[in-house]
């Protein structure tokens, strides 16, 4: 390569010290090269930078490129109305001298990305989406690089396409009627080959002349892209001077990561939504710079007319279809949080709620037999929604132009599904991550994923360890109840074509699955139907039609975490410690320890150990109700001498004995270490309860069935009736209570949980 040499010989030099100077862009000489970069604009083209600034901008510098790095003409109404033909005719008027595909340029299907790449009057690049037969990889479908000369420099664009295009958009599309392949985009199941196929491209390039080796991505830089990130390719690869990124939305104005020599290579990404605009810097010493211009940068730049009229146009035309208010939301529904982060593709949103249970109104409206309905993170695009709804707010929470489908299919591929959405939890977004209607489950983030999938990223089979989705109710119609998913069952399931049909996302486990009914409604006009079927055609909190028919149902939008249908274990469910020997093994009284010790009064036995089956002692029972108390300091002097006043159970046990909830064996003895029985256990909460106002007054009577029931020592007969009646003290197998038996840590945790639930 002859990056970094002088570009300009002295004679020209001396000559260009004759001519009038050339006034550039503030802050450029009339020496650099400029490119003006953009990326995952999905067509919102109303902002406050807009294409015709775009074409003004690239006008104020002299032989600047422009360049896309995919994702233009899929997101709004304003790109599927007419499926981008549009949006690129903005592009072809605001000068862009090339682009790559962004995984959503596949959104109308193949046939549409290829008539996109026909209207467009730039190249498009993209070295690794090829051609297969049979499992071959044939010729690459469109060049992999394209070399620019400016100011007698050679630039080229080595074209990068994310391999979660294919299931991120719909593996159909990559397939023959008969379901072969044959299209492919380089991947690698660690990323080798998508590395080999971009090396490949940067060694063709540097052999045809070029200068500079720019990188033009739709790759992404967070976690879910990995090993496909624009990081992982820098870092495999060697040649690449600069890296210009997108797919993950990330606003990235310059940073340095090294490649595989260790050398430096620029990364820079905008953003999304024309938020801002890239200008990459090529000095003529050869350094390179990155920025990112936003609309407050950019208040003095006049639009370009000619490029306006078209936008204009073309906005008044959609609006004017669009734009008529069909209903309006008395709260907000969004996807965001406070600080902008984005929930839907990781965890239940009110949004998520919303669009679901749209589905599955749809169905039950059609007096259609639903169960439950899902929902692809990834297909719910909106920021807040509030105040009026028009189609245009519908086209912005689907963009994709989806059909609903009704399906008949096993509780198994319904556990799978969720399975194969929850993958990433708690790592990383994932537009697989299902919202849903008719259905809770909970997932256990701290169970490692092992679903299986293919070389294309699509589910081959279940998991080879433990289930993270646990949980799983299904909404009962008939009771108004919830009852535990059934595996081998049978179950009427809505959604999309994109989930149900087209191997969208990669869910393949619905091959075999019966159709109920298909292609009922576009997704946009499922949401305007479900809007329009509200009081007064306005959203509220919990005035869903389905609540007219179904109490029970979940239906409260009020929360952008959403109604409680879905429920993320980080560390341990209800938000308690995660222990080692509860939650992976799956122990019978998780709920009861991750209760307890989420409200402090149980803590573990070691740093991720809880030891659930091991006894309780008497010391260590007391501190638990101690905690439970608010851990109270008393003035008492206690003389047992069997506790130590450095122990960890001793203000407990001070506590305890000055309230008279938890006596002695005698004046001198506690015995701290000993393991308690169920009947000394159910005898120092009734005292507890006793002091807070609770246990019986008066006469009482209370049989308890129990087959060993003699064996409940006379002292101890009343606080156990009291806790058995109360449901609090639970028996055994074969009918019996075992009084004297040594109640366990797991015992004492779900006993703690059912007093404080009876209360």
């Amino acid at each position: 390569m002859k990056k970094k040499l002088l570009r300009f010989i002295l004679p020209l030099v001396l000559c260009l010290c004759l001519l009038p100077a050339i006034v550039a862009a503030e802050g450029t000489s009339a020496e650099d090269i400029v490119i003006l970069y953009t990326n995952d604009i999905h067509t919102y083209i109303t902002k406050d930078i807009t294409y015709s600034k775009v074409a003004a901008l690239k006008d104020s510098y002299e032989n600047a490129l422009l360049v896309d790095a995919g994702d233009h003409i899929q997101g709004t109404a304003y790109g599927s109305m007419d499926k981008g033909e549009t949006i690129l005719e903005l592009m072809n008027a605001a000068g862009y001298d090339l682009a790559t595909l962004g995984n959503h340029e596949f959104d109308y299907g193949m046939d549409g990305c290829m008539q996109a790449i026909e209207w467009a009057e730039f190249p498009y690049v993209s070295c690794n989406f090829y051609r297969e037969e049979n499992g071959v990889v044939g010729e690459n479908v469109l060049d992999a690089y394209k070399i620019f000369e400016v100011n007698g420099t050679q630039i080229a664009f080595v074209g990068i396409t994310t391999p979660k295009t294919i299931t991120s958009s719909t593996p159909a599309y990559f397939q023959d009627d008969n379901g072969n392949y044959i299209y492919g985009i380089a991947a690698g199941e660690d990323g080798a080959e998508l590395y080999a196929a971009v090396q490949t491209a940067v060694d063709a390039a540097a052999d045809a002349g070029a200068d500079y080796i720019i990188a033009l991505g739709h790759l992404g830089d967070d976690l879910s892209c990995a090993p496909y990130c624009s990081m992982d390719v820098i870092g495999n690869t060697t040649g690449i001077d600069a890296f210009i990124d997108g797919h993950s939305h990330s606003t990235v104005p310059m940073t340095e990561p090294v490649n595989k020599d260790g050398e430096s290579v620029v990364l820079t990404q905008t953003g999304s939504y024309l938020s801002a605009v890239g200008k990459m810097t090529i000095s003529a010493d050869g350094d390179i710079t990155t920025e990112l211009l936003t609309a407050d940068a950019l208040t003095d730049v006049t639009p370009d007319a000619d490029v306006k009229s078209i936008e204009d146009a073309w906005v008044a035309e959609i609006d004017a279809k669009l734009g008529s208010k069909i209903g309006s939301t008395a709260l907000t529904l969004d996807n965001y949080d406070a600080d902008g982060n984005r929930l839907v593709r990781k965890q239940e949103t009110n949004t998520g709620d919303f669009v679901a249970d749209a589905l599955y109104y749809l169905f039950d409206s059609m007096d259609m037999d639903v169960d439950v309905a899902i929902m692809n993170g990834g297909g719910t695009r909106n920021r807040a929604v509030t105040g009026d709804i028009t189609y245009n707010t519908c086209k912005e929470i689907h963009s994709f132009g989806n059909v609903a489908c009704l399906q008949t299919v096993t509780g198994q591929q319904i556990l799978d599904a969720l399975e194969w959405g929850a993958q990433k939890v708690g790592e990383a977004e994932n537009g697989g991550f299902l919202q849903v209607s008719g259905l809770t489950y909970k997932v256990d983030a701290t169970v490692a994923s092992t679903i299986r999938f293919d070389d294309k990223g699509v589910w081959t089979g279940a998991p080879t360890g433990e289930y993270r989705v646990f949980d799983v109710m299904v909404y009962n119609k008939e009771t108004d109840a919830w009852d535990a998913l059934d595996l081998n069952a049978k179950y009427n399931l809505a959604g999309y074509n994109y989930t149900l049909r087209n191997l969208g996302d990669g869910f393949a486990m619905f091959d075999g699955s019966v159709n109920v009914l298909d292609y009922v409604m576009e997704d946009y006009m499922v949401l305007e139907k479900y809007v329009q079927a509200f009081e007064d055609h306005t959203i509220g909190a919990k005035n869903s039609p389905l609540l007219r028919k179904y109490k029970n149902l979940l239906l409260d939008y009020s929360a952008v975490n959403g109604s409680g249908r879905i429920t993320i274990v980080t560390q341990s469910q209800d938000g308690g410690k995660y222990f080692a020997d509860v939650h992976p093994v799956g122990h019978a009284a998780k709920d009861a320890i991750d209760f307890t010790t989420a409200r402090g009064i149980f803590v573990g036995t070691g740093a991720d150990t809880f030891t659930p089956d091991g006894s309780i002692t008497r010391g260590m029972f007391v501190t638990a109700l101690w905690r439970l108390a608010g851990e109270p300091v008393v003035n008492y002097l206690m003389r047992f001498a069997d506790v130590d006043s450095e122990a960890y159970y001793a203000e407990a046990i001070r506590w305890a004995a000055s309230e008279k909830i938890a006596e002695g064996y005698s004046a001198e003895a506690f015995g701290p270490n000993d393991p308690i029985t169920r009947e000394q256990l159910a005898a120092i909460l009734y005292r507890y309860e006793q002091k807070n106002g609770g246990g019986f007054t008066g006469m009482w009577m209370f049989l308890l069935n129990y087959a060993d029931r003699a064996e409940v020592s006379s002292w101890a007969y009343e606080p156990v009736c009291y806790m058995t009646m109360h449901g609090i003290l639970g028996g055994k197998d074969d009918n019996l209570l075992d009084p004297k038996g040594t109640a366990t840590r797991a015992e004492a945790a779900q006993i703690f949980k059912n007093y404080l639930e009876s209360k």
